[in-house]
């Protein structure tokens, strides 16, 4: 098959992304695959992809691009590089407006994605995000087997994005969610006419790393983007109630986000300097896994949290507030971790505590997790997509038209010079 992953930015380092790589370096082995980036902001991406894959940026807004546009002498260039940036100061008409990230989107990736549909024939193409999955909806050819994979629970969508799905999500051949329960939200919003499957996220290949389970290892340790979202705020208060019970563990908290200088804020104002760390983005998490003791997870709310079932493979026994949605996907309460009722810092405090205390249990829960984890392994959940792919192909497309009108609805008819070539982006 010819598959093709469409992201928003393929370069960064967030939970989507990552299960989005691995996955196409699955698939890899057996099909044609594609990742393709509406943006493009550093050289290389920051995590790892099988060299079978090909990435292709739509936009290119690396700093050596930037500056070499600026040095462009040639009346052509200058031209060009005049009007990306009037682009890209013009609002988006494609994406939708309650996507949380709607201001990354513009009149210039409006452009680079008509391109990207009308050079499309055939194969699969995969959005996801509710932005890109709308896109694809409205503008992907009748020929494409169109798939809309949802990251997120139902409920975090605004009641107008929600609309959205109602109306167009139905022109998709498929919808995919990360959770059977928000699978059944999801049928219920679009109707028994709508193929809804859930297809859990899946962990890379680890190298085999375990953690040891040495009783001289003091750590605790938890990852995600530093956001209001993952919660750590509430990680740190439950922490410092840790601390003065059990002062001579730590906390590493690994990612990076607008919210980093705000929790070190937090972590200095309760005395937890050196205690509590932010050591950053890494791009070898697992090896992070493997030298810690327990693994935390304190989000508000979540679609089905990777960097926890990575912690469960390395054998890491796990505490979670039992948000919506994926902890109790994953975590079996007093099995492999224990689940805390969503908010109760005291329980997550005291979840911690007794883990802290029962080297044993941790060892125990550990191994369970381990063991479970191989439901989540990326070739096993790859044949779960190439089933529903293979399924799709015998099925009749569910858009009647393709994306010959998509430019001419954002401009009144008017036509522009090179929209319609073939293969052609920026």
């Amino acid at each position: 098959m010819r598959i093709t992953f469409l992201l928003t930015n393929a370069y960064g380092g967030g939970g989507t992304i990552r299960t989005t790589l691995t996955m196409a370096s699955a698939l890899a082995a057996r099909h044609d695959v594609e990742v393709v980036s509406v943006m493009q902001h550093r050289d290389e991406p920051l995590l790892p992809l099988d060299s079978r894959v090909r990435l292709r940026p739509l936009i290119d807004n690396t700093p050596l691009t930037a500056a070499l546009r600026k040095t462009s002498l040639t009346p052509v260039g200058q031209t060009k590089s005049l009007l990306h940036t009037l682009l890209s100061r013009v609002p988006s008409r494609l994406a939708h407006r309650q996507d949380v990230r709607y201001r990354v989107f513009s009149a210039r990736s409006d452009l680079a994605l008509i391109r990207f549909m009308r050079s499309l024939s055939g194969g699969v193409v995969i959005g996801t995000r509710p932005a890109l999955n709308l896109i694809l909806a409205r503008h992907a050819p009748s020929d494409v087997i169109a798939v809309g994979q949802e990251h997120m629970h139902l409920a975090r969508n605004s009641p107008k994005l929600q609309e959205s799905f109602r109306q167009q999500y139905p022109r998709l051949d498929a919808v995919t969610t990360l959770t059977e329960g928000d699978a059944r939200a999801y049928r219920e919003l679009l109707g028994p006419g709508v193929r809804v499957e859930a297809v859990p996220n899946a962990i890379p290949d680890l190298d085999g790393l375990r953690a040891a389970h040495d009783p001289q290892t003091k750590v605790v340790v938890a990852a995600g983007r530093l956001v209001k979202q993952k919660g750590f705020d509430r990680l740190i208060t439950a922490f410092a109630q840790v601390h003065r019970k059990h002062p001579d563990w730590t906390l590493d908290i690994y990612g990076a986000g607008q919210a980093a200088v705000a929790l070190q804020n937090r972590i200095d104002g309760k005395g937890l300097a050196g205690v509590v760390r932010l050591p950053g983005f890494s791009r070898e998490l697992q090896y992070r896994f493997a030298e810690s003791a327990i693994y935390v997870m304190s989000s508000r709310f979540e679609g089905f949290p990777l960097g926890m079932l990575e912690a469960m493979k390395c054998g890491l026994p796990l505490v979670s507030f039992d948000c919506p949605t994926g902890p109790a996907d994953i975590v079996t309460d007093g099995e492999n971790g224990f689940l805390v009722p969503d908010g109760d810092v005291r329980g997550l405090t005291a979840a911690i505590n007794r883990l802290i205390e029962n080297p044993e249990l941790r060892r125990q829960m550990g191994a369970v997790g381990a063991q479970r984890a191989e439901q989540f392994a990326a070739d096993r959940i790859a044949v779960r997509w190439e089933q529903l792919f293979e399924e799709l192909a015998l099925a009749p497309r569910r858009r009647p038209g393709g994306p010959g009108t998509a430019w001419a609805g954002l401009t009144g008819g008017m036509t522009w010079s090179g929209v319609g070539h073939r293969h052609e982006h920026q």
